[in-house]
């Protein structure tokens, strides 16, 4: 009996190991690495642990050791301190979005919107992807629940206070825009939309606010090829409200 027993947990331990499928969740196999100990300390730090090692499934931009020493000198342990916790939280859940999300799937998105709120740029770039201003150095690293991508920068989400700056230029430009627009006033109107579009890009740059940078950006390039006052106005209120539909 004894032997049989033997035999069947035998056969069930190859069974599991010819199947492929990952034995360590995404904070295990982050650990095992040995190359995001920083990461891990801050992941136990915002006590996202048991979050992390949960169902899931979860799709992780995972920045090394060496992408968080390129931050400024104290600013890890500032984080790690316990009155940052909420900060710190807010920027690990910046490298966080839900689901299995493959680099090949990634590539064909502009963006996607991480657990934090706030959206991440993606971009094809060469054999990789640019996720915000980070590079992609090693992708789809399967865990039990989940995908991890290597990246070498962390990603920095938008700060409240620039969120709120940027959708206030917006909505006074709107504001004033909607009824100069109306009353026969395009090329104003235009003149106002096109200098609020500057105005965004002047507070919120593409690492602060990514998303919304490279909205108004485009549309300002395609803006200023118009010759026609109506189209640029046209052009820049449909990245305005993109912009404010995506804070929301």
């Amino acid at each position: 009996m004894k032997k049989i027993i033997t035999s069947v947990t035998s056969l069930l331990m190859i069974a599991s190991l010819l199947s492929g499928a990952p034995k360590k969740d995404i904070v295990d196999t982050a650990v095992a690495a040995g190359s995001f100990k920083t990461l891990v300390a801050a992941v136990k730090a915002a006590g996202l642990v048991d979050t992390l090692k949960g169902e899931g499934p979860f799709t992780v931009f995972a920045p090394t050791d060496e992408a968080f020493a390129k931050l400024p000198k104290g600013t890890v342990e500032s984080l790690l301190k316990p009155e940052n916790k909420q900060k710190l939280v807010s920027i690990l859940t910046y490298h966080v979005v839900s689901g299995k999300v493959k680099a090949k799937k990634a590539a064909k998105l502009d963006s996607a919107k991480t657990v934090n709120g706030a959206e991440i740029t993606i971009k094809p770039s060469g054999k990789t992807l640019m996720i915000n201003k980070s590079k992609v150095i090693k992708a789809d690293i399967k865990t039990s629940n989940g995908i991890i991508h290597v990246i070498d920068a962390v990603l920095i989400p938008a700060t409240k206070k620039v969120a709120g700056n940027t959708n206030h230029i917006i909505k006074q430009a709107i504001h004033k825009g909607v009824p100069m627009f109306n009353s026969g006033h395009h090329a104003q109107a235009a003149v106002l939309y096109m200098k609020a579009g500057k105005d965004v890009l002047g507070q919120c740059s593409s690492s602060a606010c990514p998303v919304a940078a490279k909205t108004i950006k485009t549309a300002m390039h395609k803006a200023s090829a118009e010759s026609c006052p109506t189209s640029q106005a046209w052009i820049m209120r449909k990245a305005f409200d993109q912009v404010l539909a995506s804070s929301n």
